[in-house]
């Protein structure tokens, strides 16, 4: 009886959980869809008129395509910058390393809204409003990867370090060579983690972005609601398509993010 509880809790929990993006899907594909008419699960007439009318309104693969580029570039600084700092404060020694990252994870606590404005002077300062570059800028670095990074990597045996020098190899070998193949699982979390952020940022792409072609998904699906103001079947259908490629890479890498926290300590 105990153990039927626990599934019928757990399943429970998953119905609440995956209900909202059910009744979007379901939503998407209603004719002349709308929320006023309370959630249902039956469609009697199923369409695909809402992501037609989607795709010939607004630049939609060309923001998808800002959206991919952005979010695949910042996951990938983010691991260099994240794993060549986590070396650093793990394995190297030097003067007031337990306070330089200190003040770094102290960072955390500084949430974006305070930061929107100096970074918004610093891009109009140098030029870089309105750019690619501006969008990327942010997320060149992440305190959260770094933290994750330096505890994986101070779990790998130091011997290993010492054993790799006595061959002859130095730090840049050790550091590609040893200790990224054996911290897989948190660069697969923390790349996973990289992606969504910058996929679904959207108070920075709002105050730095003014040009069209360079908008990304949260942001252009924002045009939606002033320019469709009862076509909710629209809306909910670019819903659909700003979840589906998080949801892919969640499935892809769901083996390693819980290897990956659970190997650093964070229940």
């Amino acid at each position: 009886m105990r153990r039927a509880l626990l599934y019928f809790s757990v399943f429970a929990g998953a119905a609440v959980m995956l209900f909202p993006f059910l009744w979007t899907v379901i939503t998407s594909i209603t004719p002349e869809g709308s929320l006023a008419d309370g959630p249902t699960l039956l469609v009697d007439d199923p369409t695909l008129d809402a992501y037609r009318t989607l795709l010939d309104s607004v630049p939609m693969w060309r923001i998808m395509l800002n959206s991919f580029g952005i979010a695949i570039a910042a996951t990938v600084l983010q691991l260099v910058t994240g794993a060549m700092a986590a070396y650093a404060f793990a394995r190297l020694a030097f003067p007031g390393k337990n306070a330089v990252f200190g003040l770094y994870l102290a960072t955390l606590m500084v949430p974006l809204q305070v930061l929107v404005v100096p970074l918004f002077i610093e891009m109009k300062t140098f030029g870089l409003q309105d750019t690619y570059f501006s969008l990327l800028a942010p997320g060149i670095a992440s305190a959260f990867g770094v933290f994750l990074l330096r505890q994986a990597v101070a779990g790998v045996p130091t011997e290993l370090d010492e054993a790799a020098t006595l061959d002859g190899a130095g730090h840049l070998r050790i550091f590609t060579l040893i200790v990224l193949p054996l911290i897989r699982p948190t660069l697969a979390t923390v790349a996973v983690f990289a992606f969504m952020a910058s996929w679904n940022s959207f108070l920075w792409p709002l105050v730095v972005i003014r040009s069209p072609e360079f908008m990304t998904l949260p942001l252009g699906l924002s045009t939606l609601h002033g320019q469709f103001t009862t076509q909710w079947d629209v809306v909910m259908a670019g819903s659909v398509l700003s979840i589906v490629p998080i949801a892919v890479v969640y499935l892809l890498a769901q083996r390693h993010i819980i290897a990956g926290i659970a190997h650093t300590g964070i229940k």
